[in-house]
């Protein structure tokens, strides 16, 4: 059930401990991709999982502004600090919990988001009343099987878009999203990362050939992130969440 979409009375009707809490970024995905194409990612996961998973699940809305200063020189990015996100996420997954959803998988659709996102799932599941595990779709997906890189904007996100949302993708403008990109996430020295924005390393805002994917890859990946996800649901949802005792 999305919660967004629902009644307070269809809530209240829920028989279910499980939330899915999506998050994601707006920030540039090249010239050719929406900015919203992380929390897109995200969200679209989320509800195919909550569908297939043999139980009820709670969806909540998607959290999509997130921990991305370095995009911040290309219109139209936005983005807040580390403190102020993590504090969101906690104080939404408490309110989750309020309601019996304890057990809250955040799936996540932003690298940016995910060392946060790890601090304050384990401040929550140690300090507060409900257990939180932090899922990122891409990281669970091994990028060597379908031929393509990650990069960003590139060919496996552009195609998930194009999988899901295709208005959105502007295919007539790969060439130039070809020609701009970046090819590594930074600028990397002696195993030191001397670049800070996403500028300093990529002129169009996006790392990777665009067309080096297509809607059938995007549709793979979703079905391949989807299994994964239901996969952990699964496991949460049976876990004790006993803390262990003090030794």
């Amino acid at each position: 059930m999305h919660l967004a979409e629902a009644t307070w009375t269809d809530a209240d009707d829920l028989e279910t401990d499980l939330a899915l809490l999506p998050t994601g970024s707006t920030e540039q995905h090249g010239p050719h991709a929406p900015m919203g194409t992380d929390a897109l990612s995200a969200e679209t996961i989320a509800s195919e999982a909550a569908a297939r998973f043999d139980g009820e699940v709670v969806v909540a809305p998607t959290v999509a502004v997130g921990v991305s200063e370095e995009h911040r020189h290309f219109t139209g990015s936005l983005w807040v600090s580390e403190d102020t996100f993590r504090s969101y996420i906690r104080d939404t997954v408490a309110s989750l919990a309020s309601h019996g959803w304890e057990r809250v998988v955040v799936v996540n659709g932003h690298g940016g988001n995910t060392d946060a996102l790890r601090e304050v799932c384990g401040a929550i599941t140690r300090q507060d009343d409900a257990y939180a595990v932090p899922w990122t779709w891409f990281d669970a997906l091994d990028f060597e099987e379908y031929g393509v890189d990650l990069g960003h904007g590139g060919p496996a996100e552009t195609a998930f878009v194009q999988a899901v949302r295709s208005d959105l993708v502007r295919e007539e403008r790969f060439d130039e999203a070809a020609t701009g990109a970046g090819d590594a996430f930074g600028e990397f020295e002696q195993g030191s990362n001397l670049a800070y924005d996403f500028a300093e390393f990529s002129e169009t805002g996006n790392i990777g050939d665009p067309s080096d994917g297509d809607a059938q890859l995007g549709e793979q990946l979703l079905a391949d992130a989807t299994e994964s996800l239901v996969a952990l649901l699964e496991t949460v949802s049976e876990r004790d969440l006993t803390r262990p005792a003090h030794r």
